[in-house]
């Protein structure tokens, strides 16, 4: 076992639809708020796809924890992902790419299909999900055993899971009993409001990292980033607060850090924050300092916003993982 620790996410296993849109009409259309994340059933989820046929897709195996175990795979973490996919080509393909990758699949199945989520981009880059769960809102309390999460160091919890409270909470309570480090992604502004009495309950008894965009930290403790980072950090040990362009701010008992973007050309910011946890939680796993896993974090960030969709290609990777060495 290498001296790196070791990470296992937990999420919605779900096929990304990255579609580029020309205008916000199929937005206004299907009642989707622009920025955010919209749960959608089958029907819906073939309808908006039906519409967005006539313009550019990129099909590619996602959801948001999925992402991030990607990212670290390619930076050279030790991996692994628990998910729930159907028996259908979707949910193979789902398995094959994170074995292909390196990472560990720890896939439970159903006979509904596997999950779908429309990533709908704008001419401005921002994206808006209509997502249909599937099979991934299939994974119960009852599968997630201590088991999964032996011999591994670091638990990473996707927020968009919180639509089962059991299920968080099992898997936080398992890992914990493990000995593991858990980190929690709060996922979206609408899911914060939805579930937030939830949300601090499970940080206070559990969650020693939190990541948050400003919308997300807004959502959760009513303040602008500066100060949402201090009431944040009430619940645990490490908080990480992504401010977009103007870079993050990562707080723990000893200081506040600010870390600058990269400043790259934006095309899509599908996946900037799950790339953004991938290079936190890389570091994290070399022992670095806050301060140089923020600028890993920062780096894979401002690269994958160069590119359509949440995951780069091979050469695309190769250059990031040379600009993590000359930063180290």
């Amino acid at each position: 076992m290498s001296s790196k620790k070791s990470i296992i996410g937990i999420g919605n296993a779900l096929m990304d639809i990255v579609v580029k849109l020309t205008d916000e009409e199929l937005l206004a259309k299907n009642n989707l708020p622009k920025g955010s994340m919209t749960l959608v059933d089958a029907e819906t989820s073939n309808n908006i796809n039906t519409q967005s046929v006539k313009y550019e897709q990129i099909l590619a195996p996602g959801g948001s924890v999925a992402n991030t175990i990607h990212g670290l795979a390619y930076l050279g973490a030790e991996t692994a992902f628990i998910g729930k996919t159907g028996y259908d080509e979707l949910g193979k393909k789902y398995e094959e790419e994170l074995a292909k990758i390196g990472a560990i699949p720890k896939l439970f199945k159903s006979e509904t299909p596997t999950g779908v989520a429309l990533a709908l981009v704008t001419p401005d880059s921002e994206r808006t999900f209509a997502t249909y769960l599937g099979a991934a809102i299939e994974l119960i309390p009852e599968e997630i055993t201590i088991d999964l999460f032996r011999n591994y160091d670091i638990a990473y919890i996707e927020g968009y899971l919180v639509q089962n409270h059991d299920l968080v909470r099992k898997a936080a309570e398992m890992a914990r009993k493990a000995g593991l480090t858990i980190a929690l992604d709060l996922a979206s502004f609408n899911v914060v409001e939805d579930n937030i009495d939830f949300l601090k309950e499970v940080a206070t008894d559990y969650i020693d990292i939190i990541f948050a965009n400003e919308e997300e930290a807004k959502a959760f403790t009513g303040y602008e980033p500066e100060k949402a980072i201090d009431v944040l950090y009430n619940y645990c040990d490490v908080v990480v607060v992504k401010t977009g362009k103007t870079g993050s701010l990562i707080k723990n008992s000893d200081e506040t850090i600010k870390v600058d973007s990269i400043g790259t050309t934006c095309i899509d910011t599908t996946g900037a924050g799950d790339l953004y946890a991938a290079g936190f939680l890389y570091g994290l796993s070399c022992n670095y300092k806050l301060a140089t896993c923020g600028k890993i974090a920062s780096l894979v960030a401002g690269n994958v916003i160069t590119v359509y969709g949440a995951r780069m290609d091979d050469e695309h990777w190769k250059l990031v993982n040379q600009k993590v060495s000359d930063l180290l």
